[in-house]
Parts: C-alpha cells; structure tokens; sequence
C-alpha cells in the first residue's frame, strides 16, 4: 500500500523522466514557445475525468491548446455567475485569436449520469450539485428514453451540443462566428473503444471521426 507521500514522489519522479526523455530534446522548441508566447490553435473544453486527456486524444504538443477542464465539460452562457470557463473563452478567442473551439464530452460521463439519477444531494456536496444545473436542458431533453444506459448516451450527446450554443452567448465569439474566422466542433470521445465521433451538421448526428478524414 502506497504511504501518504508516495504519490507525490511518483508524479516528481515522472517529471524528472520528463526532463530527461522529452524536455531535453525539445529544449530549443520550448525556450521558442516560452519568448514568442503561446499561439494556440484551438481552445478546448473537456471533462476533468481523469482518463480523458485532451492533449493525448489529439497528439498536441505544448502551444496547440488551450484547455478548461471540468465535471462534464460544462461551458456556462456569458452572463453567470459562475465565470472560470467563460474567462478562459473571452481569453482564448479575444487575446490569443483561436480559430476553434471544440467542446468534447466522453462515453460513461459520471458527471452526467449524477445528473440523470439526481444522486447529488445539495446539503453534502452543494458545489457539485450547482454545478450539475447545467446538464438540466440535456438531462429534460433526453427524459423520454426509457433505456437507462441509451438515455446516458444520448445525454452525453446533448450536453455537448448545449455548451456549444453557450458559447455563443458571449460576443467575442458571436462576432468570430459572424465573421467567419471562428469554428465550433462538437466531439464525444467513447472510453471503451478508443473511439471519437465529431457532430456533423449537415446529418444533425455524431459521426465516427475517422469518416471525415480521407483515408480514415
């Protein structure tokens, strides 16, 4: 049984490996992205589960994304309350000129499922409980699917393309879209078999990834 300071000297040694395997070889590329600053292709909305890491999903490296983590990929609309995810949006689109934002939710969501079973109770975990507000228009959405595990799916789903019309709640991105230099995706990533799917608009449905790249 690992002590109480083990996992600490775990991640500290895993990062002196880093220093040696990758940092040293990229040393060039990473004093360039640390005097030109950070030019960031996307910004990236992703859940906090542990076993969704938007950086491997994509083959990113250090500069390409700039990410907000959080339960169930949650995007609140301009306005709240509630404003972590929205600054880092203003951020992304207004300072560092981002031409995507991709919203990626993921298979299994635990996140979403609390919210479908309302397994939270507010007098225990009141922050967690709040948070979950925003899943409510997904959760209602998707209340006529009587197969517990088709109706998480779906949510999950529906989640995604929820926070992505909160995104366009807010100006900075409002004015992007207008002017037809920013572009919104819509991602689910399925945990058990390594899968992707993207919402393709014109088909109003999540498509395996691979079908939109030639060749895939």
């Amino acid at each position: 049984m690992r002590g109480p300071g083990s996992a600490s000297e775990d991640l500290a040694r895993a990062h002196a490996e880093f220093v040696r395997a990758h940092a040293a070889d990229e040393r060039r590329f990473l004093a360039e992205l640390a005097q030109d600053g950070q030019h960031p292709l996307a910004f990236f909305v992703g859940c906090s589960d542990s076993r969704v890491i938007p950086e491997l999903l994509t083959k990113a490296v250090p500069g390409e994304l700039f990410v907000v983590r959080n339960v169930a990929n949650l995007l609140p609309p301009a306005g709240r309350r509630i404003v972590s995810a929205g600054a880092a949006l203003e951020f992304a689109v207004g300072h560092l000129g981002v031409r995507h934002i991709v919203v990626c939710g993921h298979g299994l969501c635990g996140g979403v499922r609390a919210a479908i079973d309302g397994s939270i109770d507010p007098a225990v975990e009141p922050s967690l409980a709040a948070w979950l507000e925003g899943l409510g228009s997904a959760v209602a959405s998707t209340a006529g699917i009587a197969e517990v595990d088709g109706r998480w799916d779906r949510a999950i789903e529906e989640n995604v393309l929820e926070q992505l019309r909160n995104a366009t709640t807010y100006p900075v991105v409002a004015a992007g879209i207008a002017a037809g230099t920013l572009y919104l995706h819509g991602w689910v990533y399925d945990l058990a078999d390594d899968r992707l799917r993207v919402f393709d608009r014109e088909l109003g449905a999540f498509v395996p990834a691979r079908a939109l790249v030639p060749g895939g």
